[in-house]
């Protein structure tokens, strides 16, 4: 599959700090990737670099096969990318409206063209009907929209998303999660950084572990789960007496009915069962270790 974005071997210092170790990641065209990592782990740097805010030590940038060079280089090629920053990019003073075709012009939008892509825009946010009100008076998850649109209104090939659904309620969250997915099918490639390993889990094709500068794991989320923590599934009876037994199955079918069989020729009753499948945050775990990151 066709590669639209690629870092390979990037490397980035801050004085002792090595935020990037030689990290290569690949975006495929029409793709839903996840950039995950501890705190620290040179997520942010990553797509710093790539955005053009950071200029890397060593280490090529490639956006639609053409090399990027960071903050010096001609932005031509900022057309063909979306930026949505973690922090809120917004101008709490102008109106949604205003604040759409602000962005809009920064990124070569004008005439009927700005018009036409601001109207998707209040649309594609649910905010038809505040475009006219200060974006100061929005709710958290309003703005998470909203700052989500400013940074794909020029409709790019590929957009990097940094914690889009930080801080935002489940209602808010789920809306941002169908607005991604309209960007893919209209042709975006995402790649975005969470810390939401549950929705990262569901809704990514591909997932891309940092840590410690590096990139320590690759794949699909079946792909993790079985060069890691392996794919079988935990299945828990709770007996009438208080009793627990588990085990570990490849087939939840076999392992349950052995369970239950095992339960009855004990004449005990079954209070419950329970069956846990392998999890991404088992999968990051294992791979990164469980100490605490600040």
């Amino acid at each position: 599959m066709e590669n639209v974005l690629t870092v390979t071997d990037a490397v980035k210092r801050y004085g002792t700090n090595q935020a990037l170790d030689r990290a290569s990641v690949e975006l495929r065209k029409g793709e839903w990737l996840a950039l995950l990592g501890p705190n620290g782990a040179g997520k942010t740097t990553m797509v710093r670099a790539i955005g053009g805010r950071v200029k890397l030590d060593s280490g090529v940038v490639k956006l639609l096969g053409r090399s990027l060079g960071g903050l010096s280089e001609d932005s031509g090629w900022r057309k063909d990318l979306g930026v949505v920053p973690q922090e809120l990019a917004l101008y709490p003073k102008l109106t949604a409206a205003e604040n759409l075709e602000c962005f809009g012009k920064l990124m070569g939008l004008s005439g009927r063209l700005l018009t036409e892509r601001t109207a998707w825009a209040l649309d594609f946010t649910a905010l038809s009907d505040r475009k006219d009100e200060q974006t100061g008076t929005f709710s958290g998850g309003m703005k998470r929209r909203l700052n989500i649109a400013c940074g794909v209104l020029h409709r790019p090939h590929v957009v990097l998303l940094d914690e889009p659904t930080v801080g935002v309620d489940p209602q808010s969250r789920e809306r941002i999660w169908e607005m991604l997915d309209l960007l893919r099918r209209e042709g975006s490639s995402l790649l975005l950084t969470t810390h939401q390993l549950d929705e990262a889990q569901q809704i990514c094709d591909r997932i891309v572990v940092l840590d410690h500068g590096r990139a320590i794991a690759n794949g699909t989320f079946q792909e993790l789960v079985r060069d890691t923590i392996g794919t079988q599934r935990r299945i828990s009876i709770v007996m009438d007496n208080g009793k627990v037994v588990r085990t570990s199955v490849d087939d939840i079918g076999s392992g349950i009915s052995q369970l239950l069989a095992e339960a009855a020729s004990a004449g005990a009753g079954v209070h419950d069962v329970q069956i846990e499948s392998p999890t991404l945050q088992a999968v990051f775990l294992h791979l990164t270790g469980r100490e605490l990151r600040d």
